[in-house]
């Protein structure tokens, strides 16, 4: 794996950005992407990290595009070096950090008690759940400096809100636990401004729904949500007042079952 500041994509950011910095792991598709691109358009400078970095340049060019502002850090956040290595990378580039949204998931279609490798599962829980606490605990340094307040969007699953069988057991099991780290991070953190959001979305038709057993057809992911139904979600949980907020909000599609 390939250090974050090494493989990371310089924008010419150097000086300090005056406005909020924003900084979202999955950003190169989906919901990360539709965030990265709702918050920039509100006026949020937007760092992308993931590990597909053709995907990221892309949404860093819509970004640019629309006149915006964004960033490309490529970052396996799995890796706890890389990790730390690109919190340093953003104070570097940009000396704030003022919210997180955490969209990098993982799942498997050999997700069952009879099926699945254990492999398997320890990736599905480095992914969801250990890669998140690794970011947020890089970030909250800048984030209790932020002037603003720092804000956190965790984007868990209708699986971490209420139990899906067909979730499987090493994704439900992630998922279930990103909200005691979500009430905790509340509970802790409030002193310092900081507010955290457990996001808790049902049937999104994005390319996530290729890893599983039986993949969703396009009359099933038409009446799914979209990522941009997801991305103005977090938009508004970000752009809440600083007094506000957000503990935990679950979206579905009518079509939910």
């Amino acid at each position: 794996m390939t250090s974050a500041g090494a493989a990371s994509t310089d924008t010419g950011t150097t000086s300090t950005t005056t406005g909020r910095v924003l900084w979202v792991t999955g950003g190169g598709s989906g919901m990360g992407a539709a965030a990265a691109r709702t918050a920039a358009a509100t006026g949020w400078t937007v760092v992308l990290s993931g590990r597909r970095v053709d995907r990221l340049e892309q949404v860093a060019a819509e970004v640019r595009a629309a006149g915006r502002t964004a960033d490309v850090l490529p970052l396996d956040a799995s890796d706890a070096d890389a990790v730390t290595s690109a919190a340093a990378t953003i104070a570097e580039r940009h000396g704030r950090l003022d919210g997180l949204v955490l969209a990098a998931g993982l799942n498997t279609p050999a997700r069952r008690w009879d099926d699945q490798s254990m492999a398997d599962v320890r990736a599905v829980l480095d992914t969801n759940l250990t890669a998140v606490l690794s970011v947020v605990d890089a970030a909250l340094p800048a984030l209790r400096a932020s002037a603003t307040g720092g804000v956190v969007v965790v984007v868990s699953s209708y699986a971490g809100w209420s139990f899906q069988p067909g979730a499987g057991v090493a994704y439900s099991a992630s998922k279930t636990a990103l909200g005691s780290v979500v009430r905790g991070l509340n509970q802790q953190e409030a002193p310092h401004g900081i507010r955290a959001t457990h996001l808790c979305p049902g049937d999104v038709a994005t390319d996530f729904l290729d890893q599983r057993p039986q993949v969703p057809d396009a009359a099933a992911r038409a009446v799914m949500l979209t990522p941009e139904d997801i991305g103005r979600t977090i938009g508004f949980v970000l752009d809440a007042p600083a007094h506000v907020r957000v503990d935990e909000l679950v979206i579905s599609p009518v079509a939910q079952r």
